[in-house]
């Protein structure tokens, strides 16, 4: 609960009695553990601090503000609407020199230093498992290193950062470390630092837990997903979902499928494969936006047609997770199965296969490259258009309802989002050169 929000919003309006309310919301949170005297004292404290920053002076303060929020642009739905918005954060960041950065929308950015590739990666937990510490951190280190490996890198290190909010319980905390840990023995990977704060400090109640993980990887060459190329097979390796599939199941109550997506299949055959001297031309993870989202990016990035055969995608999904999910009408190929996509030569196909059998996890052609761009989907004898949605599948009940409701037109809100990145960009230029400026006169 966001108390400095709530009070922003009400002095915006003029509302009179929002330090009042504000109490009744602390007392309704923090129970029996604060006095109503306690809490009118940092109802009418938090209501200062908000009178004081409501209008700050001076530019840095300017906000390039759109007039579209996150949810009405579906940004971090994994969907067209986060898609377009990472092409914009791409642009807001620059030119950067990297050999992989943010333009190429992979998962993991490189720099090239003293011959080798330093490979840099950071995944936010799902913001559905806050309630469930454990889950949360097996699955964002698992998605974590998941983009390490793809980039054919050896991940050697791994740092977290946790916020909970102020009335979480600490043992939280450990929880979700030894999620963390947890994948961390397994792969061989140590963490070895990270942060620990609360989410807003004393402004933000209740016991919302969030944060990420993020890993290093070193390697000699890279699979990057522009190097996909025309003639090259599609393959991928069985699945059985991660965050999204864990919310999936909490939230319609098959909570018997979640045991299901505790493994490191994916991790096993992707460290086999940096072990086999096999040519791999690009590497991906199927996450959240599912294969629909991941092939569309590889399409424009690479600049190729990439053709799909659903029978044979469909055979590579957790058979109890397939289940759930057609049961729920929740498209398997819109979400994150935790699958490896691997895009190779056919010439390595079958020791492709080899590698990864021998770890114990399956692995089947799915597909091709062709000349051309955008994606084609074969199922049941006819061929489709396999676009991502403006949003992932939605795979719990208020997503459902989320999708069930208005949409703003799409065209409309990418112009306000072009706007805002373009001031963003005009900003940061700004105050660099204050700064480069200020620089110059002291030398």
């Amino acid at each position: 609960m966001d108390l400095e929000g709530f009070a922003k919003r009400g002095l915006s309006r003029g509302d009179q009695d929002v330090q009042e309310r504000l109490a009744g919301m602390i007392l309704e949170v923090k129970g029996e553990r604060i006095t109503a005297e306690h809490a009118e004292r940092l109802a009418k404290a938090v209501v200062e601090e908000a009178l004081a920053t409501l209008e700050p002076k001076g530019n840095v303060f300017d906000l390039p503000v759109a007039g579209v929020t996150m949810g009405e642009f579906g940004v971090g739905s994994r969907g067209s609407g986060d898609f377009y918005a990472h092409e914009k954060i791409a642009e807001v960041i620059g030119e950067t020199g990297a050999v992989i950065d943010s333009r190429q929308l992979d998962d993991s950015g490189a720099v090239e230093a003293k011959g080798r590739y330093i490979v840099l990666t950071v995944d936010g937990m799902h913001s559905r498992l806050s309630d469930y510490p454990f889950l949360a951190g097996f699955h964002v280190t698992r998605a974590t290193l998941r983009d390490i490996y793809v980039m054919r890198a050896r991940p050697v290190a791994m740092f977290s950062d946790i916020h909970l909010a102020d009335d979480g319980d600490v043992g939280r905390l450990f929880d979700h470390l030894a999620g963390i840990a947890a994948v961390g023995e397994l792969a061989k990977v140590p963490l070895i630092t990270g942060s620990t704060l609360r989410i807003g400090g004393d402004m933000v109640i209740g016991d919302r837990l969030t944060g990420c993980v993020g890993a290093v990887g070193v390697s000699d060459r890279l699979s990057p997903r522009k190097d996909a190329a025309p003639g090259d097979v599609i393959l991928m390796t069985e699945g059985a979902g991660g965050g999204t599939v864990c919310a999936a199941a909490l939230y319609y109550g098959h909570h018997e499928v979640v045991e299901e997506t505790i493994n490191v299949k994916f991790l096993e055959a992707a460290s086999a494969l940096l072990d086999a001297d096999v040519e791999i031309h690009a590497m991906t993870d199927v996450t959240n936006g599912g294969i629909r989202g991941d092939a569309k990016e590889i399409s424009r990035t690479a600049g190729v047609k990439l053709v799909f055969f659903e029978d044979a995608m469909a055979r590579l999904v957790n058979r109890r997770v397939l289940k759930m999910l057609e049961s729920l009408e929740i498209d398997y190929l819109g979400v994150s199965i935790d699958a490896l996509l691997i895009i190779a030569p056919p010439t390595s196909a079958e020791e492709i296969k080899k590698v990864v059998r021998g770890t114990g996890v399956e692995i089947e052609t799915i597909g091709r490259v062709e000349e051309g761009s955008g994606v084609e989907l074969h199922a049941d004898g006819d061929v489709k258009e396999f676009e991502p949605r403006f949003r992932e599948s939605a795979y719990t009940p208020i997503k459902k309802a989320v999708d069930a409701g208005p949409l703003r037109d799409f065209a409309e809100m990418r112009m306000k989002v072009d706007i805002a990145a373009e001031r963003a960009i005009a900003k940061k230029r700004k105050f660099v050169d204050m700064v480069e400026r200020s620089r110059r006169i002291r030398t």
